[in-house]
């Protein structure tokens, strides 16, 4: 009994230490999911009485022939930025880890976009790009030189602004995890190598890539999930446009309830896009779990 008694008390100890943080995350993360859940069975707006429809906002969303040019936008972006972020970010970490001079201010200097808001980042790739006004215009004006592209005006050259602008802002963090996988990596597994003869790429093949499994499937997930997200660099730097040619999930459920006033359809794609992040989520975790096992 006495044994029981012990156990129960420190369940009651955890509890109590755990409830401040257990009734935020009910009120601000689990209550809005459910609310956005019943949102999404109801038709309506903002401060008008709605409608339960059931499931037609889902059956409707089917047949949304713009919601599948949002949806296929967003994985066309997870598909060219996530194999850009792991090659550069596993780049830059290399070249960081080198110990050469001025590897320190190039590691800050690698990172520091990432403390900058979405909003700084689309300001200044938008200066920076402008076809006639913008940096690299003016510079090559400056040598008599006419830009021959329009970096917003095409479906190739958007989602290329858009890339390069993430890339910038994101990849040093991404970098700073590379660099700690890196740094976990034992020295004398190198210098064995190099008595057996092995030149630096084997020993990249066979030791960096293998010891960096984890952290590179943790970078994917991160990409992954960031990329579902996309938002601010589509808003600030195409407007979605040419057309709606890079208009992403995010900001086709922003127009929905913001400029549709459609509130019940919005919370349904929200919710399909809050279950696919969720399940990659758990399959990764999976994955994850899995090795460590």
């Amino acid at each position: 009994m006495k044994m029981k008694s012990h156990i129960y008390k420190n369940y009651l100890t955890a509890l109590a230490f755990l409830a401040p943080f257990m009734i935020l995350y009910l009120i601000f993360w689990i209550y809005p999911i459910f609310k956005g859940f019943l949102g999404s069975l109801s038709s309506g707006t903002f401060g008008a009485e709605k409608t339960f429809v059931g499931l037609d906002n889902y059956r409707y969303m089917m047949e949304d022939e713009k919601f599948w040019s949002a949806l296929w936008n967003t994985l066309y972006f997870i598909l060219i930025s996530t194999p850009s972020i792991v090659v550069l970010g596993l780049g830059m970490a290399i070249l960081v880890n080198m110990k050469l001079k001025g590897t320190t201010i190039l590691r800050m200097a690698f990172f520091m976009p990432y403390m900058l808001s979405v909003s700084v980042i689309g300001s200044i790739w938008v200066f920076i790009l402008q076809s006639r006004t913008g940096l690299i215009a003016e510079t090559l004006n400056s040598f008599g030189i006419t830009m021959g592209v329009s970096f917003f005006g095409s479906w190739g050259m958007g989602w290329l602004s858009i890339l390069i602008a993430t890339l910038w802002w994101t990849v040093g963090f991404n970098m700073i995890l590379f660099l700690a996988g890196l740094q976990e990596i034992p020295e004398d597994l190198y210098e064995a190598a190099d008595i057996d003869g092995a030149n630096k790429w084997a020993q990249f093949r066979f030791i960096t890539m293998p010891s960096l499994k984890g952290v590179t499937a943790l970078v994917i997930l991160l990409q992954t999930i960031a990329s579902f997200k996309l938002f601010g660099q589509t808003w600030l730097i195409t407007k979605g446009g040419p057309g709606t040619s890079t208009t992403p999930l995010v900001h086709y459920i922003y127009q929905i309830a913001f400029r549709q006033w459609d509130t019940g359809y919005a919370s349904a794609v929200s919710f399909v896009l809050f279950l696919t992040i969720a399940l990659i989520s758990l399959a990764q975790y999976k994955l994850l779990m899995g090795k460590k096992n």
